[in-house]
């Protein structure tokens, strides 16, 4: 019984994602952050209210994959918003698709995929999500033109809300 390339890639996505939550949680000390005490570091008891890509927005040539990695951890009913801006001759169309699972997120597969921002919702105050599925992720992408802002690797992103934990 050997791998499979869909075992190998999900092997490759555990090692992927253990480094990045090490990475993130550099410091840590025995499940402790270092001279704070045994509480977690984001003292906020409510809800956020973050927008994706912060001040750059939901914009292609932005690596959100990146930005997700440096704003996480994401919580149960944090909301994210995606700024764009509406369509014009001047400009590219984006919209935010949720993918189904890892395979269709790698490679930007939307077939399955839900549209949950269409071209027009970003603009104002822009759209809102709001994660609502705890420790299950919630793959997002940029589905306009078929896919392509996706398959370059930087229209997409993951998170995994976890509870937040109060004292």
């Amino acid at each position: 019984m050997g791998f499979t390339i869909a075992q190998g890639l999900m092997l490759v996505f555990l090692i992927a994602s253990t480094m990045a939550v090490t990475t993130a949680n550099k410091g840590w000390q025995f499940g402790n952050w270092p001279y704070r005490g045994p509480y977690h570091p984001n003292k906020t008891q409510t809800s956020n209210r973050i927008i994706v890509g912060d001040s750059y927005h939901w914009n292609y040539g932005f690596n959100y994959t990146e930005w997700a990695i440096k704003h996480g951890p994401f919580y149960l009913n944090d909301t994210l918003v995606f700024k764009y801006d509406p369509p014009t001759p001047k400009t590219f169309p984006h919209s935010v698709y949720l993918l189904p699972n890892l395979r269709s997120f790698i490679k930007c597969d939307l077939k399955n995929a839900k549209k949950v921002g269409n071209t027009t919702q970003g603009a104002g105050e822009g759209f809102k999500f709001v994660l609502k599925r705890p420790w299950q992720p919630h793959y997002f992408a940029c589905g306009e033109r078929n896919g392509l802002h996706c398959m370059n690797g930087t229209m997409k992103f993951f998170v995994m809300p976890i509870f937040r934990w109060y004292r």
